[in-house]
């Protein structure tokens, strides 16, 4: 049978490489830029498979051209980049990477959030200038996280790794979702579940993490902005285009809300400049799963995926099981 051919659109880790070349003909993408889409195009039309990040779409235009392709597996918890629908419709298993970056990713939250909260960004950069006086009383005074209230929107994997950290700052937790988990699970994270206008009342921090949908595209706005305290900060570690920028830059202005503390853009990798320029939000570029550890066991996850598929296994993170339905997982 021959090897399944596979375009990686990065070098990936070592182990994810080792795995893939043991068993696929592989063709990685290895300059410092992301792949051209005119690239990405004419490398992916004799591939079997397909291993990219989020910033390469998989939609009808590279499936068209890319007959042969029987996966497509992104380097991300989150698939936004993946058309599920074209996908299933050319008989191409979706993958992605969850769970194993659920703790790393809260870290980041965590971070960032106190970052926020405690004016860290602020602090260092004077610090850093020269200018700093010494200490004073008054000086860089920020907020409190232990006791106050935490309010998570999309409680799933990561949302609840939030809760049980939030319990060893002895923070009263709140949060929201499309459903609602068992009580024992609630009472292990002590953790309250309440509508999403609760949420936005009673919290003093409110964290994102949903995926990107038609649903959750600008959740939060100009609208849910006016709702929050004026003491209470936004933190995104989810999708950009969840929180409209613009709409946040004026709730912060205005001191509608205290802060943000943001992972993720909504025009990423463009950062609105008014945004940059705040002293009270603090900015990482989409560091959520960065640590060695956890991009490693991403890329050996999407490795796994792909080579389940051509040996005959179902992939461990599929998304459209339906696929798998008369697919022949051979390459051709």
């Amino acid at each position: 049978m021959p090897r399944p051919k596979v375009l990686i659109t990065h070098s990936l880790f070592e182990p994810a490489r080792k795995a893939l070349d043991e068993k696929c003909d592989t063709e990685y993408w290895t300059a410092a830029t992301h792949i051209p889409r005119a690239e990405l195009l004419m490398r992916v039309a004799d591939k079997d498979a397909l291993i990219c990040l989020l910033t390469e779409k998989v939609d009808e235009e590279l499936l068209s051209k890319a007959p042969r392709l029987r996966i497509a597996a992104t380097v991300s918890v989150g698939y936004d980049n993946l058309d599920i629908s074209a996908c299933t419709h050319h008989k191409v298993a979706a993958t992605n990477t969850p769970g194993v970056l659920d703790d790393t990713t809260a870290d980041t939250a965590w971070m960032i959030m106190m970052a926020a909260a405690r004016r860290l960004s602020e602090a260092e950069t004077w610090l850093r200038s020269g200018t700093w006086p010494g200490w004073d009383l008054d000086q860089l005074c920020g907020a409190d996280i232990w006791g106050k209230t935490l309010g998570i929107v999309g409680f799933g994997r990561i949302g609840r790794e939030m809760a049980r950290r939030a319990k060893g700052f002895r923070m009263r937790t709140l949060y929201h979702d499309a459903a609602r988990v068992g009580s024992e699970i609630e009472s292990k994270l002590a953790a309250e579940f309440v509508s999403f206008d609760r949420i936005l009342f009673e919290s003093d921090f409110i964290t994102l993490h949903v995926p990107l949908t038609a649903q959750t595209h600008h959740l939060f706005g100009t609208k849910t902005f006016a709702q929050m305290k004026p003491t209470a900060y936004v933190v995104n570690t989810s999708r950009g285009p969840v929180v409209d920028e613009a709409a946040l830059l004026e709730a912060i202005k205005s001191g509608k809300i205290a802060g943000a503390a943001l992972d993720v853009f909504e025009f990423e990798p463009k950062v609105s400049p008014e945004l940059l320029a705040l002293k009270n939000v603090v900015v990482t570029p989409h560091i959520g799963s960065a640590s060695l550890e956890t991009r490693t066991k991403m890329a050996l996850v999407a490795a796994d995926n792909v080579i389940a598929l051509f040996e005959g296994r179902r992939p461990p993170t599929l998304i459209n099981p339906e696929v798998l339905a008369g697919q022949t997982a051979t390459s051709s």
